[in-house]
């Protein structure tokens, strides 16, 4: 439901229920003050306070007394609709594109049935359907009530649905909140116990009650998705699950044909989709997670080479492990692969569990990866949702919840579940991570010209793509300062070895020091090791970027004559003297040094992967 031409404006006063006073900025920066018509006749003081800005539909009709009518308000950060005849609007658009009935055949607004007359009649192949639609725009710590002021005409519709529901129609009341991300609705037993009430009894004869939110704009409002309710006090607030899966299985389930139908022609040729064992697509599955698809092929393919099987991972030795590892970062991936392919020959018999339950038993296997093996590997249908799939979700359906709230990844799982085809799994999870990964992409603008879902996608039809997925605000990264010393002679650079646990466990890294120091510290701190420094050289500065912290990194080229001291001492006694080839084949160097590496000729990882497939 859209508006034409609004104007912002700033609430002054309301005289009476139909026309308040706002000022308006006009172009040239000077203000007026507009007798402006509210389309909404209830008290909505909580809303109309002064100095609020509100949102005004400038009226084409050069008759009326008034020019503008006045249809939103904000609210705090919120944005709240509060238009009375919006949300029958909204209603019946969203009824008519599939919303709640998708095989609706016919939706008639103003309905009579008897002495009544109801908000909508819907017929289905099955049923035929009368409901009452109430818009709410009350409010309170995201809690969410109907009505703002005693309402005997509520009662009598609440009434009305019940005769009719006892003549065998199904009947239904739906309480449009016309703001959104709310936490949950309840009727106003403070303002009205009558209706509350009537509503509870609604409940108990068949009346089915559910509650929407609203995807509100200054220019817009849209039907979004379902709201928990609580009837009574002290009730745990839920979804009516048979509405749930009504409105979003039938509808959802209409991306499958032309989702497959696109990953079968624009799908990526993948090492680990051309022979998709358990195995394979297990240790592809840990590489992908946080790391782009190409960098991963490399790795792969090594890994492979060096670790075939099962096996093979569970016995390597951990430091050959993690120099294959080198440069993918987040090194307890590595780790974990180990631990769990442990557990598979040990629990297992060494073939790697095939069902969604089982592998979620394994180290480091959380239900993304489960789902993705299970279904890839064995056909299973179950869900593989991360990121990408999430980000997808959320612009198809307009989900303002936050993908990073656990519970909202689990509905999606239960949502998707539904309608996956069994005879293809794997490929539909993969395709919504294709889709995710190369049409509906992070950063920048998605590619909803090239995406076969564009016509099912709420948000590309409402223009706010962008505007998806929403997330929670990022704690700052924790920033440390550290000084990086690459320490030489003629032949040999010094390394240490990490602590077993913590950021970078077990890796080796070069010798550093906390803060940034100068020259002269860096000859005091050698000295006191039993090292005398011939020439201390400042290097560039770096910096890193962790999950949660970063590092600002100084650092020195520092030239000693011979490296070895006859008697190590201090920081220097667990200091390890290397030759630079050494790192080829082990020693696994982080690549939060990648930045000093290259002044012992040292290649991490990928680099070094580069070089050899270039025939360097």
């Amino acid at each position: 439901m859209e508006y034409r031409d609004i104007t912002t404006g700033r609430f002054l006063e309301r005289p009476n229920r139909f026309i308040a006073r706002v000022e308006i900025e006009a172009q040239d920066g000077t203000r007026r003050v507009e007798t402006v018509h509210v389309k909404n006749t209830g008290r909505c003081r909580e809303l109309l306070q002064r100095g609020a800005t509100v949102y005004l539909e400038k009226s084409h009709n050069p008759a009326r007394s008034t020019a503008y009518d006045l249809v939103a308000v904000e609210k705090g950060e919120r944005l709240v609709n509060m238009d009375s005849q919006a949300p029958n609007k909204a209603v019946e658009e969203w009824l008519r594109g599939g919303g709640l009935f998708a095989d609706a055949a016919l939706v008639r607004p103003e309905a009579r049935y008897g002495n009544s007359r109801f908000d909508f009649y819907i017929e289905t192949a099955e049923e035929k359907i009368f409901m009452e639609v109430k818009g709410v725009t009350l409010e309170e710590d995201g809690v969410v009530r109907f009505p703002d002021a005693p309402s005997e005409r509520a009662v009598k519709h609440v009434e009305e649905l019940i005769a009719a529901g006892r003549e065998g129609y199904r009947v239904l009341v739906m309480f449009v909140v016309q703001m959104e991300n709310v936490r949950y609705f309840t009727p106003n037993r403070d303002t009205h116990p009558e209706f509350a009430a009537a509503l509870c009894r609604a409940a108990r004869e068949g009346v089915e009650i559910l509650a929407y939110d609203c995807l509100v704009r200054p220019e817009s409002m849209i039907v979004n998705r379902p709201v928990p309710v609580a009837l009574s006090q002290g009730d745990e607030p839920k979804i009516n699950e048979t509405l749930r899966k009504t409105s979003g299985k039938y509808k959802l389930g209409n991306i499958c044909k032309p989702l497959l139908t696109w990953y079968d022609k624009n799908r990526r040729i993948l090492p680990w989709r051309e022979m998709p064992t358990p195995y394979r697509v297990w240790v592809s599955e840990i590489m992908l997670q946080q790391t782009r698809v190409e960098a991963v092929k490399p790795y792969f393919q090594r890994f492979m080479e060096a670790l075939p099987d099962i096996r093979a991972l569970a016995e390597v030795k951990e430091e050959t492990l993690l120099k294959l590892w080198e440069g993918l970062g987040y090194y307890n991936r590595a780790r974990n692969l180990q631990k769990a392919a442990i557990q598979v020959q040990r629990d297992y018999g060494g073939e790697m569990p095939d069902t969604y339950e089982e592998l979620l038993k394994l180290t480091g296997i959380g239900s993304y990866t489960a789902g993705a093996i299970a279904s890839i590997a064995f056909g299973r249908p179950v869900p593989a949702v991360d990121g990408n799939v999430l980000r997808v979700m959320s612009r198809l359906r307009q989900d303002g919840r936050l993908i990073d709230d656990a519970k909202v990844k689990a509905a999606v799982e239960r949502d998707l579940k539904e309608i996956m085809p069994p005879d293809r799994p794997g490929d539909f999870n993969q395709a919504m991570m294709e889709i995710g990964a190369c049409v509906c992409i992070p950063n920048g603008t998605p590619l909803c010209a090239d995406c076969p879902l564009a016509g099912l996608c709420m948000s590309r039809l409402a223009g706010t793509q962008q505007d998806y997925p929403k997330k929670q605000a990022k704690k700052a990264r924790q920033i440390e300062e550290r000084t990086i010393l690459i320490v030489r002679d003629e032949n040999k650079a010094a390394i240490r070895k990490r602590a077993g646990r913590g950021l970078l466990a077990g890796m080796y890294e070069f010798p550093s020091l906390e803060g940034f120091r100068t020259a002269q510290e860096v000859a005091e701190y050698l000295a006191g090791s039993g090292l005398k420094p011939l020439r201390i050289q400042p290097l560039e500065d770096a910096k890193h970027i962790f999950t949660h912290r970063e590092w600002h990194m100084k650092g020195y080229m520092v030239r000693v004559d011979e490296l070895e001291p006859r008697q190590p001492q201090g920081a220097a006694a667990d200091w390890l003297y290397i030759e630079p080839d050494e790192t080829k084949d082990k020693y696994p160097i982080p690549s939060a040094f990648s930045a000093y590496t290259k002044y012992l000729s040292i290649k991490l990882g990928k680099n070094r992967y580069t070089e050899h497939e270039s025939g360097g």
